[in-house]
């Protein structure tokens, strides 16, 4: 799942037209940002987009592979597609391509919003304090309840009851 520094940049000069784009490293592998959502994966030094419904059928009439998740229980489909081999050789030729796989990214992150899934920015500071839940006031001590042949003991963890 690594991948080499050269083909990192190389990558993200081939996505440099669809608009800033960062690579993250992540399990082994990258994963390339662009307008706050990952819409490529890098893995083995290979670049994969990501696809929807309504992409995945021009990834698949142009012959890409799927890139899959190796699983103890076998391989796993994904979401991400291999672009053509001539989309790799210049940063005009896989703009078409990286618009869909951002496009795909961007429609999955609204859909995920709708449904009330969106990631919220985290607070920090004071905001943070009031926005916590207010923690539990401490359980009152246990009364003292008899045990076996009269010998009082405390709660439920059996000590005994000083005299």
């Amino acid at each position: 799942m690594a991948n080499s520094p050269t083909f990192v940049a190389h990558a993200l000069d081939l996505l440099s037209l669809v608009g800033p784009a960062e690579a993250r490293a992540m399990f082994g592998g990258h994963g390339v940002y662009a307008r706050g959502v990952m819409f490529a994966l890098l893995d083995d030094d290979e670049l994969f987009l990501k696809v929807d419904a309504e992409v995945e059928p021009r990834f698949a009439e142009a012959g890409c592979r799927r890139w899959t998740y190796p699983s103890p229980k076998g391989p796993m489909p994904t979401s991400y597609f291999r672009p053509p081999d001539e989309a790799h050789e210049d940063a005009e030729t896989m703009l078409s391509w990286a618009r869909l796989g951002l496009q795909a990214a961007l429609r999955a992150q609204a859909a995920k919003a709708a449904r009330g899934g969106a990631r919220r920015p985290r607070a920090t500071g004071k905001k943070a304090a009031a926005a916590r839940p207010a923690k539990k006031a401490p359980a009152k001590a246990k009364r003292p309840v008899a045990g076996r042949r009269g010998k009082a003991r405390t709660g439920a963890r059996g000590g005994r009851r000083a005299r």
